[in-house]
């Protein structure tokens, strides 16, 4: 099977599994940023010091309003493209989820799957 039948199944199975959990994330942005530190180097149960050491400042940090904690909004850039990028900290400063959405975003979709 070739690559690209590869990427698109993949790509499809993702759409079909995150359609059951609200809005989904683009599987292709997955794809087009794995190499960026951030994604590729970013793993839950990571500490707010790693990250920053990782990814550098970020755009903007918030204060997380749905659950304890706070959230870095990144914009990753590749061949011209921005994409919204964050990484979110539970209230012991360790990573707990990471995403191709702003943390605004990521609040919201919270609120949706958790009422």
């Amino acid at each position: 099977m070739s690559k690209l039948s590869l990427a698109t199944l993949f790509a499809l199975g993702t759409l079909t599994l995150a359609g059951c959990a609200g809005k989904p994330e683009n599987p292709v942005d997955h794809f087009t940023y794995r190499d960026e530190p951030l994604v590729k180097q970013v793993e839950k149960g990571m500490t707010k010091e790693r990250v920053l050491a990782i990814g550098g400042p970020a755009s903007s940090s918030v204060k997380r309003t749905y659950r304890p904690g706070t959230c870095n909004n990144y914009i990753l850039t590749t061949d011209g493209h921005q994409q919204p990028f964050h990484v979110s900290f539970d209230a012991n400063g360790l990573v707990d989820h990471t995403g191709f959405m702003t943390c605004a975003q990521r609040e919201e979709r919270e609120r949706e799957l958790h009422p």
